[in-house]
């Protein structure tokens, strides 16, 4: 895989004032920019886009899709590139064989079905798969996750799966919103998130809040999100790129 050094360097720009952007945020909140972990997402793009963004200093990339990340993880360790990879998008239960033991972290988790098959598999394997439970604080039909109401016993009954370790939470803000409507999502899910520390086996690892992607990003910083996901803000339209 031949990469493009343009690419790279358009790639690590665009990163940067990303960066910016959250360092900005995070001074308005009174925060150390350092807690928030940025996450490039190369859904869509092919492997030389997220071979790019890594060799421009970009750590952690993530994907929507099993059939996207598995050949992307394997494409870019060819190349010698491993970055933390992260599963962002729906996870159905019969995928989960194909990336036991190559993500870094799983934010998709949205029933207490899912994370048992993920900690089973996990166990047969011997390693412990991180995971965040979804949460659809929007209230949306069309979006997967845990009403706010039932996202207290189901940390209390994946706390108690082996093979699993329950890192947080992630939300998204209502698909179609007009300014300013993302962030009372994002601060009721913060709520939760505090409150739900006091449940979980080990607060200590109860540390992720993932909230914020390429249009609210700055809202969710403001509202404690600890991991932006953030596609088109790094890699361009993604509309163009499928037609």
């Amino acid at each position: 895989m031949v990469i493009d050094p343009v690419l790279v360097t358009k790639l690590k720009e665009n990163a940067d004032r990303v960066r910016a952007n959250i360092a900005d945020a995070c001074g308005q909140a009174g925060r150390d920019p350092s807690g928030v972990t940025l996450v490039g997402v190369s859904k869509v793009f092919p492997a030389e886009y997220a071979a790019a963004a890594v060799m421009g200093g970009l750590n952690d990339l993530g994907e929507n899709r099993v059939q996207e990340l598995v050949p992307k993880i394997e494409c870019l360790a060819v190349n010698k590139l491993d970055p933390h990879w992260h599963l962002i998008g729906t996870l159905q239960k019969n995928k989960v064989k194909y990336i036991t033991g190559k993500t870094y972290l799983i934010h998709s988790v949205d029933s207490v079905e899912l994370a048992s098959e993920i900690a089973r598999r996990s166990v047969a394997s011997g390693i412990v798969t991180d995971i965040l439970l979804q949460g659809n604080i929007s209230g949306e039909q069309s979006k997967h996750g845990f009403a706010p109401d039932d996202l207290p016993g189901a940390v209390m009954t994946v706390c108690g799966m082996e093979g699993v370790r329950l890192r947080g939470l992630m939300t998204m803000a209502p698909i179609e919103h007009a300014e300013g409507e993302a962030r009372p999502v994002f601060e009721k899910t913060r709520v939760l998130f505090e409150k739900l520390k006091s449940e979980v086996s080990d607060p200590l690892c109860w540390n992720v809040l993932s909230m914020g992607m390429s249009g609210d990003y700055k809202e969710a910083i403001l509202e404690g999100s600890t991991c932006v996901r953030i596609g088109t803000a790094i890699f361009g339209d993604r509309t163009a790129l499928k037609n």
